[in-house]
């Protein structure tokens, strides 16, 4: 500081010698008048000075800063080396800023922050896209103007966060989550906004999947029970009675095994740690087989036919392969009136194989095609039940579709027939034999 008293001082000091010998030779008045004008030139010149800082504050740039001699140049000097470390700043917030942004876009939440009276001051995009807001638009914006569910303006009202709240957004019917506000800071609070839709998918199919099993098995096990309990009670049943009744105990018994052996492999199949067991699949022999079985189950009812149209073999897993053929073949038996034609069908399109089961049966109703593959879903109830079906073939054949990368095409015309085809991915493609029936 006194460095700095002492260098202001200088001009004035200097001047004020010089006038001394002014004073001696000529007058006071001369040497007054000398050191009024060294006065003015050193005000004049620090003026300037104070002019340029002035007009370079209005637009404080690093390469625009003034240049200047003595005390001023380092006072430029500092204000350089001061700007430079201002900026220095503004970029390495920006780069926190930048990564705090990336960091809350990529988090698997909605995040908004709302003041003490519900107005939003921040949020990001999975908040933007949840309630359908504009982050610049919406900036102070009340949140219940802008989501407007009676039971979210009493979640906000009631002040108990203690558990979340599960919505259905008013423009996104398909969506549903669990809304949760945590206060914090001096009243704020983060509304964290978290996406459900899948689990409460998987929970409404697991309550399905229960009630369905559950309803599936009630009906063998009555009919067993009843008859048991008409065999307790009257001993002197006759032999053809007693006889008939152990046979539909017995069709009864071996509904529920073969709804246990379905839902039992569609455990597996649907269980991701359990890898697929390759091997290149003879699909002649395997289509020769499950053409036999055919003909074994139609009982000569119908017309099967097979026709292997490519050489090709296929990498996959042969047991699952044929489950997936049998359930295709038998569901086509199952719907098809006696006298019907069934046509079994090898091929390629495009290089990529092809099975196909085409019937002349029932037909399906267009509105029932997407969730024919949905387990226990049934377009005629009493009639799959009459049949012995399970509910669970065109599951269990979705998910042996899915491990072989497979694709699952269906065409059918109500009263008409259906074909049900299975497109393989060209990578399955084996080079083979050829043949035809």
């Amino acid at each position: 500081m006194q460095n700095f008293w002492f260098r202001v001082s200088l001009p004035v000091v200097f001047g004020a010698l010089a006038a001394l010998p002014l004073w001696g030779i000529f007058s006071a008045t001369t040497a007054l008048l000398f050191m009024l004008a060294v006065l003015l030139i050193v005000m004049a010149y620090r003026a300037r000075q104070v002019f340029k800082l002035w007009n370079w504050l209005g637009d404080a740039r690093l390469d625009t800063i003034p240049e200047a001699g003595g005390i001023w140049d380092e006072v430029f000097s500092q204000l350089y080396k001061m700007v430079k470390r201002h900026n220095q700043t503004k970029l390495e917030l920006a780069a926190e800023l930048q990564h705090i942004e990336q960091a809350t876009a990529a988090l698997p939440e909605g995040v908004a922050i709302l003041n003490e009276a519900n107005r939003i001051e921040w949020c990001n995009p999975l908040a933007q896209q949840h309630f359908d807001l504009d982050a610049e638009r919406d900036f102070m914006q009340d949140i219940t103007y802008l989501v407007r569910q009676p039971e979210f303006i009493k979640y906000l009202q009631e002040s108990n966060f203690s558990e979340p709240l599960v919505i259905r957004p008013a423009r996104h019917d398909d969506l549903v989550l669990s809304i949760k506000l945590i206060p914090y800071g001096e009243n704020k609070r983060l509304l964290i906004s978290r996406d459900i839709t899948q689990l409460e998918r998987i929970e409404a199919m697991r309550r399905d999947f229960v009630a369905n099993v559950s309803h599936e098995l009630r009906t063998p096990l009555t009919v067993v029970n009843g008859f048991v309990e008409n065999l307790q009670d009257m001993p002197d049943l006759s032999q053809d009675s007693a006889r008939r009744a152990l046979q539909l105990m017995a069709e009864q018994t071996k509904r529920m095994e073969n709804l246990v052996v379905d839902l039992l492999a569609l455990s597996r199949l649907e269980n991701t740690q359990d890898p697929l067991l390759e091997e290149v699949v003879d699909m002649e022999a395997l289509l020769n087989e499950i053409y036999q079985e055919g003909q074994v189950l139609s009982g000569g009812s119908h017309s099967l036919r097979l026709e292997v149209l490519s050489n090709v073999n296929l990498l996959g897993n042969r047991e699952e392969l044929r489950s997936a053929f049998d359930n295709l073949l038998s569901n086509a038996i199952r719907y098809t009136p006696k006298d019907g034609t069934i046509l079994l069908r090898w091929t390629e399109r495009d290089e990529q194989p092809v099975f196909s089961v085409q019937d002349s049966g029932i037909g399906i109703p267009p509105q029932h095609i997407p969730r024919l593959t949905e387990r226990f879903y049934r377009v005629d109830r009493s009639r799959s039940r009459d049949t012995g079906g399970t509910g669970l073939g065109l599951a269990i054949v979705k998910h042996i579709a899915i491990r072989h990368q497979a694709k699952i095409e269906v065409l059918s015309d109500e009263g008409k027939g259906s074909t049900f085809v299975l497109v393989f991915p060209v990578g399955r493609r084996v080079t083979g034999g050829l043949s035809q029936m």
